[in-house]
């Protein structure tokens, strides 16, 4: 009985663990989701004024599902710690919940990585029409050009239908220049900045796409895993509450019992009337 006793609270101590260990799993994987988010959308953000305010959607909602999974797992480890199946029956079913809005963001990802090419080219060429006569439009692309290091939409070439040229010398943004200028000479970079821009945008929407579907299959397996080992824990307890009750009544059939002759006095004292007289009462005499 105690090594059958010593077995079953080894076992539920390993699902238990296992329960949290997964949890915990998924709180790392929660936060470097978290992290990814947050350094793509600081990306766009730096670019805002070349991408459409709807590509900022997927890594917001990741930062959102990220939260929520680190919630969950907390849920998860204090479900396993009580050995609470409803606890690890609902931590299962939001697992499958959020599984749901990664799809969503994953979907929204792809969808809009097919549509940077065209909103890349024709933001870049908005900004620098807009360059000499809003100074509000000078800021962004200089941004651009002197943080992906590139010059134009396509190369260099492509200012000169936006900047004045006396003929000979062709005027660029200083932030074109590969070096600074020498005597107001000003050597251009050779790459446009369209095609570094998409690429980055891309990149960022593949990230988020591939790193939510890798994240959200491994998130089915841990709900299921979740919901193999509620019913693991539910099967130990009823078979622990078993193992219990059969020691109960064992020690209850072990006990003596009231030997009969006793009980049998005990109910005819009880029926006796004390006022009539028997043979068998004691003589007074």
């Amino acid at each position: 009985m105690a090594s059958e006793r010593y077995e079953l609270n080894m076992s539920m101590k390993c699902v238990k663990y296992m329960i949290f260990v997964i949890s915990i799993t998924f709180a790392i994987v929660a936060a470097m989701l978290l992290s990814m988010a947050v350094a793509i959308g600081n990306l766009f953000d730096d670019f805002q004024n070349f991408i459409d305010s709807h590509f900022f959607v997927p890594p917001n909602l990741l930062i959102a599902i990220g939260i929520i999974l680190l919630v969950i797992a907390l849920f998860g480890c204090v479900g396993a710690l009580k050995e609470s199946t409803a606890m690890i029956n609902i931590y299962g079913a939001l697992l499958l919940s959020v599984f749901v809005l990664q799809l969503a963001a994953a979907i929204t990802a792809f969808v809009m990585r097919g549509q940077v090419s065209m909103m890349v080219r024709q933001k870049i060429f908005d900004s620098m029409a807009d360059y000499k006569q809003q100074e509000g439009y000078r800021n962004p692309i200089d941004t651009l050009q002197n943080t992906l290091e590139c010059c134009g939409v396509d190369g260099f070439s492509d200012w000169a239908q936006f900047l004045p040229s006396d003929g000979t010398v062709m005027e660029y943004p200083e932030t074109c220049c590969a070096a600074p200028p020498v005597n107001g000479e000003c050597m251009p970079r050779e790459y446009g900045c369209y095609a570094r821009l998409s690429w980055l945008i891309s990149q960022g929407s593949v990230l988020i796409a591939t790193g939510t579907v890798a994240v959200a299959f491994v998130q089915v397996l841990g709900a299921v895993c979740a919901f193999m080992l509620a019913s693991a824990i539910r099967r130990a307890k009823t078979l622990r509450a078993t193992r219990r009750w059969h020691l109960q009544q064992s020690l209850g059939i072990m006990t003596k019992p009231i030997e009969p002759q006793y009980t049998g006095m005990e109910k005819s004292e009880a029926n006796v009337d004390p006022d009539k007289y028997l043979p068998t009462s004691p003589s007074v005499n």
